[in-house]
């Protein structure tokens, strides 16, 4: 422990870079064309283009699956706007509503994007009758990319800051995050290729967990952000607990879990795997090995 050291703008701050530009094309004001909203909307498209292309391979409707994607992509970006409003800047609502519409400035929840995406997309999923949880699965690869971009975002932006140490530099919060999302990127596609025969909803509820553990325990500890309850920092470390994702994850991380057991408990009950896991060793080619077990 200690106590702190001074906030000043050098080479050892981080990824603060007070000459970079939140715009591409600024047109005055606050009017113009900023990387943090490009970042979303390549995201949104990448995500978007996944699940249709993927979604009809599994013999899915092209319309209904277009029509999930872009509820989705609506109660995301709604649910990540109120909650991040709410949790941060209520005064916005009474004092500049305006501003609640402007994301393309930044300020985006994500438990909050996740619940709103979750709840349009099953509604729409069910309406078309699609399988949801194969969905969920397709999600996956948009979440993980979005997430990378956003991060990169933030650093136009000059927000989500991480915390200083008294080591002489400032946690790179923003690349820490992006590194998560490439992660869990990368941990989709290796899974994907490895076990062909996977159970629906697994990709999803399995990157849940990861992505709760990550971001609780690296990226949260490390950022510049407000502390409610407990308020433990070591100030050597730069490391500081607990946030109010913190104090959040492990509800969602219990809810990630129950719905990860239940799909592997269904998996097995329709007898597409025996009750113990087998050996995941690849010593039999021609078996597919089992999915992996999850924390």
């Amino acid at each position: 422990m200690g106590g702190g050291v001074p906030r000043r703008f050098g080479a050892n701050d981080g990824m603060y870079i007070p000459q970079l530009s939140p715009y591409i094309i600024h047109f005055g004001g606050s009017f113009g064309l900023r990387w943090y909203g490009l970042f979303m909307a390549l995201s949104m498209l990448y995500g978007a283009y996944y699940i249709v292309r993927h979604g009809i391979a599994r013999g899915l409707s092209e319309n209904a699956l277009t029509s999930v994607a872009i509820w989705s992509i609506i109660g995301g970006v709604v649910g990540a706007r109120l909650v991040f409003v709410f949790a941060n800047d209520p005064g916005w609502i009474v004092n500049d509503p305006l501003q609640v519409f402007r994301i393309w400035q930044g300020g985006l929840a994500w438990d909050g994007g996740l619940l709103g995406g979750l709840s349009l997309g099953y509604i729409t999923a069910r309406r078309n009758k699609l399988p949801f949880q194969a969905l969920l699965d397709l999600a996956v690869p948009g979440l993980s990319f979005g997430y990378i971009l956003v991060r990169i975002g933030n650093i136009f932006n000059h927000e989500v800051l991480g915390r200083f140490t008294e080591m002489g530099f400032r946690w790179p919060a923003q690349l820490i995050g992006s590194a998560i999302g490439a992660f869990l990127l990368w941990r989709f596609f290796y899974i994907a290729r490895k076990y062909k025969s996977l159970p629906d909803g697994y990709q999803f509820w399995t990157f849940n967990l990861w992505y709760q553990v990550f971001r609780a325990l690296i990226e949260e500890s490390v950022r510049q952000n407000p502390l409610y309850v407990i308020h433990y920092v070591n100030h050597y470390l730069g490391i500081g607990f607990i946030t109010i994702e913190q104090w959040f994850s492990p509800l969602i991380f219990a809810i990630a879990g129950v719905m990860y057991l239940r799909v592997m408990r269904r998996y097995r009950r329709d007898g597409l795997v025996p009750a113990a896991q087998g050996d995941m060793q690849e010593t039999q080619p021609e078996e597919e090995p089992d999915p992996p077990a999850e924390a």
